[in-house]
This record gives structure tokens, sequence and C-alpha cells, in this order.
């Protein structure tokens, strides 16, 4: 007979582990519980959570508490009689009772290799600390922030060129791999819950808008890295120089060999911006000016008189 399955999970990387587990004859997907409808763009427009929309299509009951010490949820989730609790990326931190609530106890798909990374944004500090490799891990939960034991891991390599958007599809779909090939076998006791080193965990706070604020005195590579890690947002940016000030966000840019003081135009050849780093130089091909539209340095250049020799920052 199928397990009762609840599944936690609120953005579009959790609608993959979503299908999978609706695709499992071993689950009844009797739930799912997902963030509350909220203001989205500059519209401040009523959206609704990638996994609500999914639930919905699928036929699945959603649930949206707030809170989820609310009673009326404990009651709702206590009427389920859920055997197993799923979750991925649903945005809050659960109370102890869920976790007990059910026989099998709540796992999580949270996409790093942990100890490293614990926290709200793995993806993110993957590519930001410059590590080669990443992936995901199946584990069970308990009270901790990520500190519960692991049932089972896969990785994938980072490449100079991903970005958070290539990483954020592949982990996608590697969790919902996870949750196929080893879900079952947790629900048959074949997996050994493995402790992790809590002296070797590190944690991937929230990114926030600040991050995005360019810091010309580091090398470049690491530049580059923050555009990579921050390009679905908030992006990265710089201002124009004194007289203007005007925010331009990186849109498309490449590490270059030239090197010249931190911030300074380098150069304006060939229709791009090089722009001197703590190490090497960063080259802007595309960019937004607040204010303005996305375009091409080529375009920017034409309309704007930025000279070799000019401060960005």
């Amino acid at each position: 007979m199928p397990h009762r399955v609840v599944y936690m999970g609120t953005p579009q990387i959790a609608c993959s582990s979503l299908q999978a587990i609706h695709e499992l004859p071993e689950c009844n997907l009797v739930a799912v519980v997902t963030q509350p409808d909220r203001p989205s763009g500059r519209g401040n427009n009523i959206e609704e959570p990638a996994v609500k929309k999914m639930a919905s299509h699928l036929g699945f009951k959603v649930l949206q508490p707030k809170r989820l010490n609310e009673e009326c949820f404990k009651k709702e989730l206590g009427d389920l009689n859920a055997d197993l609790i799923v979750v991925m990326a649903y945005g809050q931190i659960l109370p102890p009772y869920v976790l007990e609530i059910s026989e099998f106890g709540a796992v999580n798909i949270h996409a790093s290799l942990l100890p490293r990374h614990r926290g709200a944004a793995p993806i993110q500090w993957a590519i930001l600390e410059g590590d080669k490799e990443t992936g995901v891990c199946l584990m069970k939960m308990d009270t901790g922030l990520d500190t519960g034991d692991i049932l089972s891991v896969a990785r994938t390599s980072i490449s100079p060129e991903d970005t958070v958007i290539d990483l954020h599809d592949r982990i996608s779909t590697m969790g919902a791999e996870i949750i196929r090939n080893q879900l079952p076998s947790y629900l048959r006791g074949e997996l050994l819950p493995e402790k992790q080193d809590d002296s070797l965990a590190t944690y991937a706070r929230k990114i926030t808008r600040e991050d995005g604020l360019v810091n010309w005195n580091l090398p470049a590579a690491q530049i580059h890295q923050r555009y990579r890690a921050l390009m679905s947002w908030p992006g990265i940016y710089t201002f124009l120089p004194i007289g203007d000030r005007r925010l331009i966000k990186i849109i498309s840019a490449a590490v270059s060999t030239c090197s010249g003081k931190p911030g300074r135009v380098l150069n304006t050849d060939n229709s791009e911006i090089t722009v001197g780093c703590g190490e090497q130089s960063l080259t802007i091909k595309s960019l937004h000016r607040q204010g303005g539209k996305t375009m091409s340095s080529s375009q920017f250049l034409n309309g704007y008189s930025l000279q070799v020799g000019d401060l960005l920052g």
C-alpha cells in the first residue's frame, strides 16, 4: 500500500521533486504545503508560488498557512495522517511537531553538499566561494538548520561558465532524481543515516540587494563569480562617475587580462568597457542604466561620454 506523503515547497526549483513524488508508486501524495500568495514585481500583483500552480494543475490539495504553528493548520496536518513529509525550499523553519507528526519523520532535499552551505542560498554561495562541485543531499530533518543526518548524496561539478540559473535548473532535476532513486529505499528502511561533521559546516546566508554592489578592489575572477552567482537577483551593479552617479547593472561581462587602478575605466575600444580590478580587469559587454533599458556597451557608449580614466563605483 502506498505511503501517505505531504510535500512542502514553494519556488520553481521544488517543482521537479513534486512531480517525482506524484509519479512514485510507493507514494500517495495527500497534500502540498506552500507559502501564501504574495505581491510580486513592480505592480505588486499577487503571485501564486510555483509549487502551488503545479499542485493545483495536478489536482492536489494545497495548504498555505502564514505560520506553521497556527492551530487550524496543526489540525489540518494531523487529519492528513501522513506517513512522511518531504521538503524542498519551503521557506520556513519547521517546528518540532511537524518533524514528529509522521512515522517516517520529515526529509529534506537540500541544494548543497552538506555540511557545506547550510542555509538559505546554497546555490549562490557555492559559486560565490569558487566551489568546484555542488549537489543535493537527501537528509533527515531535525530542529537545527540543515543539521540532520544524510541519507543520500548526488554530486555535480561547477564549471567556470556555470551561472546560478544553470545550477538552479540542474539541481532541480537532481532533486527529482534523488527522490525517484532513493526515497523508495528510505521507506523500505534500506538507507543508513550518516551524521554530518559539524566542524566542516559553512552557512549560506540569505542574499541581499547590497550583495550586488561591485567592489572593484576584488580580483576580476571574484567579481565575475559574483556576476554568475547573482544573475537572477539582484545582479551586480556599480555607479557612473561623479557628476552622474546613476546606477548601472552589469548584464554581461568577462574577465580580461589587462590591469589598472580598481574601478578605473581602462578601455572603451571594440565597443566594450574594460574596468580595472584588484587583479586583472572586467570587460562589460552589456548593461542596464538606471531609468533606462538594457543595451550593449556599444549602444551605451554611443549615447554616454564615458572616458578612459573615469572612475566607477
